[in-house]
């Protein structure tokens, strides 16, 4: 009769060791947003000649590796996302016009002969490096006969930089120069144009000492003249990795300050400690013992969720971090649950004692645990699919939390809670009452569902308060979803949005959405370069003293109107899922209520966002789809105990099921719905912008999520019940008793 107790024992402490070494032996791989660069994202698009596949992409691909790497980028990250897109991570590098200049040079590379300087006003000319007009003759060498490109520089001969050539074949490079070098001293047809997307970025002429009709022997040359570092580098990417296959137009751009991803990682850290704190003090006072161990497996369950992470090699983003301080809030949701099935246990025959009632508890709360995390994992999985950015890594730190949350529940706690259930009084277990909700609702036993329809009205009256919101106002959809520039500056004086608007207005922008807060300036645009960008700065600065760019997030048009429309299929398929999902678990009618429920729950939270005025954008899209998973999650309690009393009571009606079931799960709701707040309000108090809109969203989503799940997927519930042609479901038959001589193994 030990054995599984001992195993399960050996399980937990193998999984707690192997966590801690994991977590003490790696380092957590963070994303651009908290150690500050660039991202910049290409689609490869097709020409006449080349179609733009996976094939290509991959070739363009190892193309911008080569550029990227020759910039001394300390460890850059470039991946093909689908088949025509590429993720180019660029830490430290934080001028995106440096980056999107070398890095995304679109057309092939090619050496050209100088036929002479050309006159105004023709069109096949090309100005070089210094302003002048020149015509070429065809290309002589292409990008790909080029071997190698570097900067060098030689204490011995002078200060200054060169780049050195080395061709795969010597007799085009011969030939070329030969010919070139034929011509008198100062004449532009001694020049060798190197030309990159219809441009000039190099046209240094032959030195006097090479031979005419010789040229330059031995495949290789440099390139001499009064550069810096950063000017022979640059031009050696070029010239190294200047033949791209298929064309790339850059769809999304994205750069953080360092100082602000730092910002970030100390307001997470904060909101963290402080939630935790909260949410440890709130479940010791309503469990006491029981609660104190659960608080030990809590911790056990960070270590086993950031391993987790770790090991897979995830990157930690802004929004990852929200998700894995917010899964701290959602991991003691399978705790209260099972406490309280055991302090109903308990209640129902304390004669069999605490261990024999948590037993039952772990036993009967497993149906609606799983449940209710399945639904969780539909809205992760969806975000993983549909999303893009940081908000992806959101997607994989849920998924990853409520795995460990089951690990820590289901495993942790119950070893524990085992190992000292039975040993101390059922006082101080926390288990042996009922508890003071649970008790004032037996004491009143409120007759809610006599009022189905009242309830049903009034969701009905919130749902068209928010329905005129988004009518009304409509929604701010932000870059994200509309495409465009969004800068966010930070100056060393107050400035008021009037004052900042005028600037930004000076600067060219008059249609330009600026807003103005304490310590900075945001400004969104459709139409809006690097370039111009550096002039909002200049104009900002006239009026705010110093002025700093602390992040910057380009999206294209085609992007943005993608990424909102994944956002509709991801709420749709969400909605259609969680359906899908409760008609299979239980019956259609409670799928429905469900549903309906879920639907007044999003709009009212998206009605609140445009009564705000709040930015819909991707960090909203993750919240709405946790307010999904938290809300179904809610609703799946609710009707796996309808189920249940429905099936013992098969003679009374649906209502009155329905009612048992709500206040029956009303400690649970209160008790879990007030740990994700503890969270929430951490989040609000020390995230930033962002993260104190995702917690808004998610807080509202929660106290309607709640609310719903009594006053309208009840309600619902029983007005579908009459359509419900299927008799109330059979109780569940009794497990059959083990055998009590065992094997006669002694433990």
């Amino acid at each position: 009769m030990f054995r599984a107790p001992f195993w399960r024992a050996v399980t937990a402490c193998a999984v707690i060791v192997i966590s801690l070494i994991v977590t003490l032996a790696a380092a957590p791989r963070l994303g651009l947003d908290l150690r500050g660069g660039t991202q910049l994202v290409f689609e490869t698009k097709s020409t006449p000649t080349v179609q733009a596949d996976a094939a290509a992409t991959d070739r363009a691909l190892n193309v911008l590796r080569q550029r990227a790497d020759a910039l001394g980028v300390v460890d850059p990250t470039l991946v093909r996302s689908g088949e025509r897109r590429i993720i180019v991570e660029l830490p430290g590098v934080l001028d995106p016009r440096q980056a999107a200049e070398v890095i995304g040079r679109t057309a092939q590379l090619a050496f050209h002969p100088v036929l002479g300087a050309a006159e105004p006003g023709d069109k096949e000319a090309l100005r070089d490096e210094n302003g002048g007009l020149l015509k070429l003759g065809p290309a002589a060498i292409t990008g790909d006969g080029v071997r190698d490109a570097a900067e060098q520089s030689d204490p011995q001969r002078g200060p200054g930089w060169w780049v050195s050539l080395d061709f795969r074949e010597e007799a085009p490079w011969r030939e070329l120069t030969g010919d070139a070098a034929c011509q008198p001293q100062d004449d532009p047809r001694r020049r060798i144009a190197i030309v990159l997307d219809k441009e000039i970025i190099s046209s240094p002429p032959l030195d006097a000492s090479i031979p005419c009709g010789a040229g330059i022997p031995g495949g290789s040359a440099q390139i001499t003249g009064s550069f810096t570092h950063e000017e022979a580098r640059d031009l050696a990417v070029l010239i190294k990795g200047g033949a791209l296959p298929v064309p790339l137009d850059l769809v999304e751009q994205r750069t953080v300050g360092p100082t602000l991803g730092a910002a970030a990682i100390d307001a997470s850290a904060r909101a963290a400690i402080a939630g935790l704190v909260l949410t440890a003090v709130f479940i010791v006072a309503v469990y006491r013992l029981a609660g104190l161990l659960s608080v030990i497996a809590l911790l056990c369950y960070g270590a086993i969720s950031y391993a987790a992470l770790v090991a897979m090699g995830a990157t930690f983003t802004l929004p990852g971090l929200a998700g894995f301080v917010l899964a701290i809030g959602m991991a003691i949701d399978a705790n209260v649950l099972v406490f309280e099935r055991a302090r109903e246990e308990y209640q129902q025959a304390p004669g069999r004692g605490l261990r024999g009632a948590l037993d039952r508890g772990f036993r009967n709360a497993w149906s609606a645990i799983a449940d209710s995390n399945v639904t969780t994992l539909i809205a992760a999985g969806l975000l993983f699919w549909l999303a893009s950015g940081p908000v992806k890594g959101f997607g994989v730190t849920l998924a990853v939390g409520v795995l460990a949350s089951l690990v820590s529940a289901m495993l942790i706690t119950r070893v524990l809670t085992q190992a000292v259930m039975g040993r101390v009084s059922p006082r101080v277990s926390g288990l042996g009452s009922p508890g003071s909700v649970r008790t004032w609702l037996t004491r009143r036993n409120p007759r809610l569902m006599r009022h189905a329809k009242l309830w049903l009205g009034i969701a009905g009256g919130l749902a068209v308060v928010a329905v005129a919101g988004l009518v009304a106002r409509g929604l701010n959809f932000g870059v994200e979803f509309t495409g465009g520039r969004l800068v966010e500056f930070a100056t060393s004086r107050p400035i008021s949005a009037d004052a900042a608007g005028e600037a930004v207005a000076r600067a060219g922008f008059p249609t330009a959405v600026v807003q103005a807060g304490d310590d900075g300036v945001s400004v969104r645009a459709a139409r809006l370069g690097l370039d111009e960008v550096a002039r909002i700065e200049q104009a900002l600065e006239a009026e705010a003293g110093e002025v700093t760019k602390r992040s910057e997030e380009f999206i294209g048009p085609s992007l943005g109107e993608e990424l909102r429309r994944n956002a509709l299929v991801a709420l749709g398929v969400a909605v259609a899922l969680q359906l899908a999902y409760l008609a299979v678990r239980f019956r259609w009618t409670f799928g429905a209520a469900a549903v309906l429920a879920l639907l007044v729950d999003v709009v009212v939270v998206a009605g609140l966002f445009a009564w705000l005025g709040k930015p819909i954008d991707g960090v909203f899209l993750a919240a709405m789809l946790t307010v999904v998973g938290y809300s179904v999650n809610d609703k799946v309690v609710v009707f796996d105990r309808v189920r249940e009393l429905w099936a013992a009571r098969r003679g009374e009606p649906l209502s009155a099921a329905v009612n048992g079931a709500i206040l029956q799960t009303m400690p649970r709701t209160v008790n879990t719905g007030l740990g994700a707040l503890f969270i929430l309000l951490a989040l609000m108090a020390f995230g930033g912008d962002s993260l104190r809109d995702f917690a808004i969203a998610l807080v509202a989503g929660i106290v309607t999520g709640t609310l719903s799940s009594a006053f309208v997927a009840g309600p619902a519930a029983i007005l579908l019940g009459r359509f419900d042609r299927r008799p109330a479901p059979e109780p569940a038959k009794p497990r059959p008793a083990r055998d009590p001589r065992g094997s006669g193994a002694v433990v």
